[in-house]
């Protein structure tokens, strides 16, 4: 028999490494780009209104960016408060015996959150938790916004790191953008550029990151897939790019990627989904 999900605190908390060495190394980049702007060589020369762009434009990316980590921290994925009891009789349903419940389909068992998900996808080592049915949405805004405020911090950064590369010889050049540590354990440079370095490399690595995360789920989202059944070549759940964009956003899809705490609510639950062949019987 299937039952209720109920789960003690010290189950239910999730891991806070990951989340606190994410947010060290987001602090290290404000510092730097602190840094730079105000007592190193500052921002790349523009006009007023540019200028103003700039800020607006970062200001944006910046709230986009927290208020997307705050959603996906505080929405939980998991069946946790779920009542699946007496539901399991359909096709796809399976037993999790680490949960000691039934749980619906594309559901799966998390061992570092020790609790099932629903509609998992993977489990984010970054921020230390899944990403699943509730927190989807949340997940691949994080994607856009953290590859452009990336982005626009290797901009800004730019012009001192180039300053400081013409300063130096090519072997030298390479040597700092490739192993700043081995540099900085050498003594070949100090501290201040070492620290402007690998900011700087991280920030273009991350944005690469992110910008290539972005691509292979905005291909999952297309094809209404989780990572699993992408791997394992499913379309059970491709109802077609739009209704897989409404599934996954809610009916505001277009409009959820410019504003985290705008309302598009999700059509489903988490636990039933529409397949292909239930679009192609209505369609019949």
């Amino acid at each position: 028999m299937g039952q209720p999900w109920a789960v003690g605190t010290a189950e239910a908390a999730p891991a806070r490494l990951p989340l606190v060495l994410t947010a060290l190394w987001a602090a290290a980049v404000g510092l730097e780009l602190a840094y730079v702007l105000v007592l190193g060589p500052g921002p790349p020369p523009l006009g007023p209104l540019a200028r103003t762009l700039q800020v607006a434009l970062a200001a944006f990316q910046l709230l986009n960016l927290l208020g997307n980590v705050g959603l996906f921290l505080r929405s939980d994925p998991s069946i946790r408060g779920v009542m699946l009891a007496g539901r399991g009789l359909g096709q796809g349903w399976a037993y999790c015996y680490q949960c000691q419940s039934q749980v619906p389909p594309r559901s799966g068992h998390c061992s570092a959150c020790r609790i099932c998900i629903l509609r998992r996808d993977h489990h984010c080592r970054l921020l230390g938790r899944c990403v699943g049915f509730r927190n989807y949405r949340p997940f691949l805004c994080l994607l856009l916004h953290g590859a452009g405020v990336l982005l626009h911090a290797s901009v800004l950064l730019g012009p001192a790191l180039s300053a400081l590369l013409r300063a130096h010889t090519p072997l030298h050049t390479a040597a700092l953008l490739l192993l700043p540590w081995l540099m900085l354990l050498t003594g070949r440079v100090s501290l201040a550029q070492f620290a402007l370095a690998f900011v700087t490399d991280t920030c273009v690595a991350g944005a690469l990151l992110c910008g290539a995360g972005l691509l292979f789920h905005g291909m999952l989202l297309l094809r209404g897939q989780t990572t699993w059944e992408w791997a394992r070549g499913q379309h059970v759940y491709d109802l077609g790019p739009c209704h897989n964009l409404q599934a996954a956003l809610g009916p505001r899809w277009a409009l959820v990627w410019l504003w985290p705490f705008l309302a598009s609510p999700l059509p489903g639950d988490g636990i039933t989904f529409q397949t292909a062949a239930d679009v192609g019987l209505m369609a019949s």
